[in-house]
């Protein structure tokens, strides 16, 4: 390393262990390495500049931000929730199944985890404490796996934010996104089956039949969304990032004209949280600009590309090598700084392996979900104590056969990749 790496390494870890916001840290640490690299500093600007600027895609982020933040404003998840209790509320464990139902319609409108738990979790997890049978950590527990799907099943903020470093297509990454998606809903499912059995949870009352029309009627035009969003991109009426204003403005729509349920006071609160929500990722997003600028410089990419050459790594020993750092890292680090600085580190030696970029975006995204629902960081954990008061200790002790669930489909994933590109293949994408 060389003298300007140390710096920016330890400028970087030394805003963290500050606990100064990790966007200021980066920008912090890329402005020490051209001081002493002796170049001008006005090429911060230039990069963050030209990064932000000049990328149409990054125009999707804060658009699915604000039609997340407007759904949970209204009175959508309290739909989809009633929608739902039709389908799997009469099992065994029937909330905790109608959590994981809502979190797989709720993902194709939101793309985010965050949404998701704070959303449609609060909803289940208020419903699941009145009764007796379900403790506060198995309640907290489902909400906080169920909020992996988010970002998995399309649309996705993650998925945009890679397919802004890689290159890689977004259409076909939230293909990529779908397969997993529900087979990780459906092992969920299973789980949450296997624990209601085991612990003989009682069955829930059915909704009788004379409600179901009332409450298909009020779920049907929430889940209008994600069939409007995903239709209008596969069928070419719209991108991806023109996808996100349409969500953005049917939530808006369905919220304030339809339902009824948007003031312009809880408006404005919805414009000013998504405002902070946006300018957080985007500066996180201005500081990576300035480290892989760095790190270009520095031929760090190229260098990595020429050890895993060196190593002889096949595809699949090479993806292992990065599930096992991600998920290291994932104990640490914020998932913007994952992908923002360290996936474009590793996309040249991806491509010398001849990896396929969906497969490994989508591989990625699934370490990142996981490292949100594990310690020390696991910012799903902290948001549901934030929210619900439960305790990380007790969701983490019921948590358990959720996240081996998730690491046992992340390897079959990295050993088969046509669980993931089977579908964008189908699709046409090449």
């Amino acid at each position: 390393m060389t003298s300007g790496l140390w710096i920016l390494v330890l400028v970087l870890a030394g805003g963290m262990l500050l606990r100064m916001p990790i966007g200021f840290s980066m920008v912090a640490a890329g402005i020490g390495y051209l001081v002493v690299k002796g170049q001008d500093v006005g090429l911060v600007a230039e990069q963050i500049g030209n990064g932000l600027y000049n990328s149409y895609v990054l125009l999707a982020v804060p658009l699915f931000v604000f039609a997340a933040n407007i759904m949970n404003a209204g009175t959508v998840s309290e739909r989809i929730f009633d929608f739902c209790r039709i389908l799997v509320g009469r099992f065994r464990g029937g909330l905790a199944q109608v959590d994981i139902l809502v979190s797989v319609i709720f993902s194709g409108m939101s793309g985010s985890a965050i949404a998701d738990a704070a959303g449609p979790g609060l909803v289940t997890i208020r419903q699941m404490l009145k009764k007796p049978e379900y403790t506060r950590g198995f309640a907290g527990a489902v909400v906080v796996a169920s909020a992996t799907l988010g970002p998995i099943i399309p649309p996705s903020i993650p998925m945009v934010i890679y397919a802004l470093v890689s290159g890689a297509s977004v259409g076909a990454l939230f293909l990529g996104g779908v397969v997993p998606g529900f087979l990780m809903a459906g092992l969920m499912m299973g789980v949450v089956a296997i624990i209601a059995k085991k612990r003989n949870m009682p069955r829930d009352e059915p909704v009788p039949r004379s409600e179901w029309p009332g409450l298909i009627f009020r779920g049907a035009l929430p889940l209008s969304m994600p069939i409007v969003l995903l239709g209008g991109i596969y069928s070419g009426v719209f991108t991806p990032t023109e996808a996100a204003a349409v969500a953005a403005l049917h939530a808006l729509i369905l919220a304030a004209l339809v339902f009824r349920a948007l003031t312009w006071r809880s408006f404005w609160g919805v414009v000013m949280e998504s405002t902070r929500a946006s300018a957080v990722i985007t500066m996180i997003l201005a500081g990576s600009f300035m480290l892989n600028y760095a790190f270009t410089a520095e031929g760090v990419p190229q260098a990595m590309a020429t050890w895993v050459d060196s190593m002889h790594f096949s595809q699949i020993g090479f993806l292992l090598m990065v599930n096992v750092m991600f998920l290291v890292l994932g104990c640490f680090l914020d998932v913007s700084v994952l992908l923002l600085v360290f996936v474009p580190m590793l996309l040249p030696a991806a491509k010398l392996l001849g990896v396929d970029l969906v497969h490994f975006g989508v591989l990625v995204v699934l370490n990142m979900m996981i490292g949100l629902i594990h310690p020390p960081f696991g910012m799903l954990l902290f948001v549901t104590k934030a929210l619900t008061g439960i305790p990380i200790g007790e969701m983490m002790k019921e948590g358990w056969p959720f996240l081996v669930m998730l690491l046992l489909l992340l390897l079959a994933m990295t050993c088969f990749p046509q669980i993931v590109l089977w579908l964008p293949q189908t699709m046409g994408y090449k």
